[in-house]
């Protein structure tokens, strides 16, 4: 390192003509006004400041923060996110999405054996009736996260798929072995139904959410509206029981009863939903 000569120290190291008193503060280096940052305390030179810009750790977007920081209802905005890829993809020709995840009895029978379509139907919808997607994933984005937060990620996964095969299940037991469903509308009745019981098993006023629930039952009956009840209420009596599995087992040393009761539960399901391979259609 060379010393400065006295003469030149009171001029700006970038522009030798300009004379100037004012110190970086990091380096000690002159600065004309010109090359000067103003900081909190005291001012900075270009090179100083970029270094600090450099060294500066990163950070999100307040967008992100919210939407993939602690506690963010990611696995909510990951289904509604999966949902409507599949319904822009079931728009395209000739990739037969919805022929592929649709789903009816037959598919888990002697006849055919493609028992992913139990969990695959949630993430298709009508492409005949957009709010049929759009009203789905609006009740999804409002209790889901409520329910996210409330459980966590995993336990909310676990309500949302455990709720989807209650309603395929519903669809099994109820309807005809031809019918054929699309629609996360079991998952969603789940998610209301585990709602349900946990605001009632807190103390909480479920009256609202009783009434919605009752007229989108009464809305199901409607003849020539092509609603799936068999499938709402499937996924409603799933989500409840896994709701009250949940308020039940919800002390730290109840852990592992509450994955066997899970575990149990998704058993049941599964065999309810296999009832045409275990009774072959004739």
């Amino acid at each position: 390192m060379t010393s400065v000569p006295d003469s030149a120290a009171d001029y700006c190291y970038r522009h030798p003509s300009r004379q100037s008193y004012i110190l970086c503060q990091r380096c000690g280096r002159t600065i004309c006004p010109d090359c000067q940052t103003v900081g909190a305390v005291g001012v900075t030179c270009p090179e100083c400041m970029r270094e600090q810009r450099a060294s500066a750790p990163r950070t999100k977007p307040a967008i992100l923060t919210r939407m993939t920081g602690q506690g963010a209802p990611v696995v909510t905005y990951s289904i509604i996110g999966l949902t409507l890829l599949v319904f822009v993809l079931q728009w395209i020709p000739g990739l037969g999405v919805t022929n592929a995840l649709f789903f009816t009895p037959i598919a888990v029978s002697t006849h055919i054996f493609e028992p992913w379509r139990l969990l695959t139907a949630a993430l298709v919808h009508s492409t005949g009736f957009i709010l049929h997607v759009a009203l789905n994933m609006y009740t999804l984005w409002i209790f889901g996260q409520l329910l996210e937060r409330m459980l966590g990620r995993g336990r909310f996964l676990a309500l949302y798929l455990i709720s989807a095969l209650a309603g395929s299940a519903g669809v099994v037991l109820l309807s005809s072995p031809t019918t054929q469903v699309v629609g996360a509308s079991g998952a969603i009745f789940g998610l209301m139904g585990a709602f349900l019981v946990i605001q009632r098993r807190m103390g909480g006023d479920a009256r609202q959410l009783l009434v919605l629930l009752g007229i989108n039952l009464v809305i199901g009956f409607i003849p020539n509206l092509n609603i799936a009840w068999q499938a709402h209420l499937g996924g409603l009596v799933g989500g409840a029981l896994v709701g009250l599995i949940y308020m039940e087992t919800r002390k730290r040393d109840q852990k592992a009863l509450q994955i066997v009761l899970l575990s149990a539960l998704t058993l049941v399901l599964l065999l309810l939903s296999l009832r045409y391979v275990f009774f072959p259609l004739v």
